[in-house]
């Protein structure tokens, strides 16, 4: 069972590596950018703080949640371009888990008001037989990052 999304927060301020707190205005912006709202969960996260690296520090860090900022749909985090031959456009890289792979939601569903989360290994990147989902919602992949302290493909279901 998810444990709640305050309470993995709690643990991301003590045990992690967060950066500051979004404030209303940037959250503004960035759903004006990108034309999409965040969910319940990404809300919270980002009120909370602007991105976090999970675990460690630096280059090796496993978990690097990303900053507003650098939120960008999946095939221009991978391929440097965006255009529809290299992924949807609904779907956006939040969290950056090294050598060019990254953890990923598709604004264009939701399940019980919350976007799904996949992992976008990106060599097979957009083939979804590869590219599976990891959770029903970003609490849910928080929790298992948190608990399994591994890269994202351990935590597939």
């Amino acid at each position: 069972m998810t444990r709640p999304l305050p309470q993995l927060l709690e643990e991301v301020s003590r045990e992690h590596f967060p950066y500051p707190p979004a404030t209303a205005a940037e959250i503004a912006e960035f759903e004006q950018r990108v034309c999409w709202r965040l969910d319940p969960d990404l809300r919270a996260f980002y009120l909370h703080c602007n991105g976090a690296e999970l675990i460690k520090r630096g280059p090796d860090c496993p978990y690097r949640i990303l900053p507003l900022t650098k939120i960008v749909r999946a095939r221009v985090a991978i391929f440097g371009r965006d255009e529809d031959k290299h992924g949807p456009a609904s779907v956006y890289a939040i969290c950056n888990v090294q050598d060019g792979d990254y953890v990923v939601i598709d604004v264009s569903q939701q399940v019980d008001g919350r976007y799904p989360v996949s992992d976008a290994w990106h060599e097979a990147w957009p083939d979804p037989s590869y590219c599976e989902k990891i959770e029903d919602s970003f609490t849910a992949f928080l929790d298992a990052a948190l608990l399994t302290r591994r890269p994202s493909y351990w935590l597939k279901r």
